[in-house]
């Protein structure tokens, strides 16, 4: 049996272990803490909430016992109630997919696995995009070689990622193709259902019914660049003849300031709705005409644009964003401009404003970053396993 270890259900992947089961993969996957499912504290958004789209069906899957007073933020956050070399054996495990290595369990995971000869496959988000000292860079070379040295498949969710793993020693070989990805079919049926209710959204939202709309949808953190954009707007009363408007979906440590400084006179208009779940995001996308993610190397890829292109909307993001070279240089090159380049931003917005991509483009891009493509590679990759008389499940 292959098990999937990850921290929490988190709403981008379940489609693929949905993926997985469709294809037929004989898998379980293991959560270590039930975070979104049940009510819990997000330190970034700043509150307490549960995910409303169900996150658990249409797989196999379950909760292992972790101690009591479990934190996502930290490395040591998460500790098993038993050894990782019971639950493998007991559970008749042939191949064990981690989900990423931020937490020490994960790490003693794949210790016990590699004594035991059971194959490890790796699948993390880190890219290549961030400068690094030569004194950081050894250390982490030290660790990260004793972990990867024990994986037998690294699973690339995009470029940037791929490059990282070789720039870290890993051979050629053992790289795989699995795109990071969203839920597709889902965000583009809901975004064209919300489309029929755009003018009463807009209104909602206090968005004039002729406003050009930019969309930021995320955490309101330091990393994520908000405020880029409402300096960006200080030079774009308007784009395309249409007057501009900045639509902040989200929640965190900076909105009281974004509030105050779209409070001053002259500043650029703009709504912040607060938090929205799941269910109510579509409808910030149907009242949006792109969407702009301007954060820096802390965004090791940016699942919102994959949302945006699913939903319909064209993209601008920051070249310091893990899917930057993916999910937007594709589209052209106003598609990608430099991290807090204020000017070049306000560019961008300029040109896909006047020039959007075509909405078959958008398709075309998306398609490439599925749930399906990803579980395509997963049976690949057992099929090879069995061809070569490795284990498999």
């Amino acid at each position: 049996m292959l098990a999937i270890v990850t921290s929490h259900p988190i709403q981008n992947q379940a489609p693929l272990w949905r993926a997985l089961a469709a294809a037929g993969v004989k898998f379980e996957v293991w959560f270590l803490t039930p975070h979104a499912v049940k009510q819990s504290h997000d330190e970034e958004f700043g509150r307490t909430f549960a995910w409303d789209v169900d996150l658990l069906a249409g797989y196999p899957h379950r909760f292992l016992s972790v101690r009591n007073g479990w934190q996502l933020s930290q490395f040591n956050g998460i500790k098993l109630q038993r050894r990782w070399a019971d639950e493998l054996r007991e559970s008749g495990v042939t191949t064990l997919w981690l989900e990423g290595w931020r937490f020490r369990t994960l790490w003693q995971a794949a210790a016990a696995a590699h004594r035991a000869g059971i194959p490890i496959w790796l699948r993390g988000e880190s890219h290549d995009l961030a400068p690094i000292s030569w004194s950081r860079r050894i250390i982490k070379r030290f660790f990260l070689h004793r972990l990867f040295r024990q994986v037998h498949r690294f699973l690339c969710i995009g470029s940037a990622n791929q490059r990282f793993y070789r720039a870290y020693g890993v051979a050629g070989e053992k790289l795989a193709s699995a795109p990071y990805c969203v839920d597709n079919a889902r965000f583009a049926q809901a975004a064209a259902s919300a489309r029929g209710g755009r003018a009463a959204q807009r209104k909602h939202w206090a968005i004039p019914a002729d406003a050009y709309v930019v969309l930021f949808c995320g955490k309101f953190i330091a990393k994520k660049h908000p405020l880029d954009l409402l300096a960006a707007g200080r030079s774009l009363p308007e784009l395309a003849g249409r007057p501009v408007h900045f639509l902040f979906v989200g929640d965190g440590e900076l909105a009281g300031t974004m509030q105050q400084q779209m409070n001053i006179p002259g500043a650029p208009r703009g709504t912040c709705t607060g938090f929205l779940n799941q269910s109510e995001i579509p409808g910030a996308f149907a009242a949006a005409d792109c969407l702009v993610l301007p954060s820096d190397y802390g965004e090791t890829w940016g699942l919102v644009a994959n949302e945006a292109l699913a939903s319909g909307l064209p993209v601008i993001v920051s070249d310091r964003c893990g899917c930057a070279e993916d999910l937007a240089a594709p589209l052209g090159l106003a598609h990608v401009y430099p991290c807090g380049d204020i000017p070049k931003l306000c560019e961008s917005l300029r040109h896909v404003a006047t020039s959007p991509p075509a909405p078959a483009a958008l398709r075309t891009l998306i398609e490439k970053f599925s749930p399906e493509r990803t579980a395509a590679t997963v049976v690949a990759l057992l099929a090879q396993a069995r061809n070569t008389g490795r284990r498999q499940p």
